[in-house]
């Protein structure tokens, strides 16, 4: 039987599907949401001051990252260059390199951030930091010296952060004082017996045991790369590992990351163009022999500038700025095996992958103002594009985190 409507009818009827299909839609958005992608941006749309924290949805079967409502989020400060999130994932923290400042931020269920308390960091112009269990690191570029600048450089240096675990409170995630070492808040980085040197830090690393961070760095005086290495205490205190005598890393390290396992360390050289491999050991690092000439380099691309492995353990990430690509690596026994090398934005800078499931792969792209979105395969560690991908994002980003939003995490 043929239904015939009135004008008056079908606006009742059209407005009814509307609201229906809106009904399945966020319902489905709200299930098919696998996590929230947070990138820092260190200039805002339009703007010369304030960085801006982009936010974004993903979509669990696609890959398709949308931003939430009310993104970008200010940063808290100028030039945001890390973030890094809590391990009970309810707390963001960026870090602001101009203004020397740590903002928490509170992560709502929805994804949307609240600032809640900012700390300056000890040293200056800082460059990174690491949240592991209940301490957070910091690294900056200077220590907290009167004499220390850009035009008068002196070594860098890492402080410990404690966070607070009373969750659920006001006080939830909050940091404290900065765990002493004698009279300083700060551990300076140097080189034993030598004074006169500037040790240049660039990137670092906790364990996943959490005993044991490891910190990229380059001699700005003799363009000798290092990497040193601290035991962590239970309360996050750092003891010097080795006497304090960091391992040989290359000309100038660029990036450093562990892999899932916690018994290799892996260090990108931003001149030499290679990976650098080292076996941990109780005391230091020992450089793998299954690299290059039975050495322990693997080479990269142009000038790569951050390593992530994934947390399976099989596979090597690491992006190359002057490509603009993402190469691949398989890991056995520590030793890197090519996979491929896959566009990316331009002047890729910081990767993460999505905790949830582990599915997709987010590399952010610095001059390109984007965010690269790969599909990562779980049997050979090869990407290919999400759907859309790359998204736009604020003005020069500069870093990634993530977190599992009402999903099973990967094991």
């Amino acid at each position: 039987m043929l239904m015939k409507f009135n004008k008056s009818g079908q606006l009742v009827l059209v407005s009814a599907v509307s609201l229906l299909v809106a009904g399945v839609l966020t319902a489905c958005g709200a299930t098919n949401t696998v996590d929230f992608v947070y990138v820092t941006s260190s200039q805002a749309a339009g703007t010369n001051s304030y960085g801006e924290v982009n936010v974004f949805e993903i979509n669990k079967e696609s890959g398709f990252m949308r931003q939430i409502p009310t993104s970008p989020f200010p940063s808290g400060g100028r030039d945001p260059v890390a973030a890094s999130v809590s391990s009970d994932n309810a707390n963001l923290y960026v870090l602001n390199k101009d203004d020397n400042t740590i903002v928490q931020f509170i992560i709502g269920s929805d994804g949307k951030l609240y600032p809640q308390d900012t700390v300056n960091t000890p040293g200056i112009l800082p460059l990174t930091i690491a949240v592991a269990g209940t301490n957070l690191f910091v690294l900056d570029t200077y220590q907290p010296l009167n004499t220390c600048s850009t035009t008068s450089p002196c070594s860098g240096s890492i402080a410990v952060y404690p966070i607070s675990a009373a969750a659920g409170s006001v006080a939830g995630g909050t940091l404290g004082t900065p765990l002493p070492n004698g009279s300083l808040s700060y551990w300076p980085l140097s080189l034993p017996g030598s004074a006169k040197d500037v040790i240049a830090p660039t990137g670092l690393a906790v364990l996943p045991s959490k005993t044991a961070l490891y910190i990229a760095a380059y001699d700005a005086t003799t363009n000798r790369g290092y990497v040193f290495g601290y035991s962590i205490g239970s309360d996050g205190t750092l003891t010097a590992l080795n006497g304090g005598v960091p391992v040989a890393a290359g000309v100038k390290p660029s990036a450093i990351a562990s892999d899932s396992t916690g018994a290799y360390v892996y260090v990108t050289d931003g001149t030499a163009n290679v990976v650098l491999g080292y076996a941990v050991g109780s005391s230091t690092l020992a450089p793998l022999t299954s690299g290059t000439g039975g050495g322990n380099t693997f080479p990269a691309g142009d000038q790569p500038s951050a390593v992530l492995a994934d947390p399976g353990g099989s596979y090597l990430y690491v992006t190359n700025e002057l490509d603009a690509t993402i190469t691949a690596y398989s890991m056995s026994s520590g030793a890197l095996t090519r996979v491929g090398s896959y566009a990316t934005g331009l002047q890729p800078v910081a990767l993460e992958i999505e905790p949830a499931l582990h599915k997709y792969l987010y590399t952010v792209n610095f001059l390109g103002g984007t965010v690269s979105d790969f599909e990562l395969s779980a049997t050979d560690g090869s990407l290919i594009n999400a759907q859309g991908s790359p998204y736009k994002s604020n003005p020069l980003p500069t870093a990634v985190a993530a977190i599992p939003h009402n999903q099973p995490t990967a094991q």
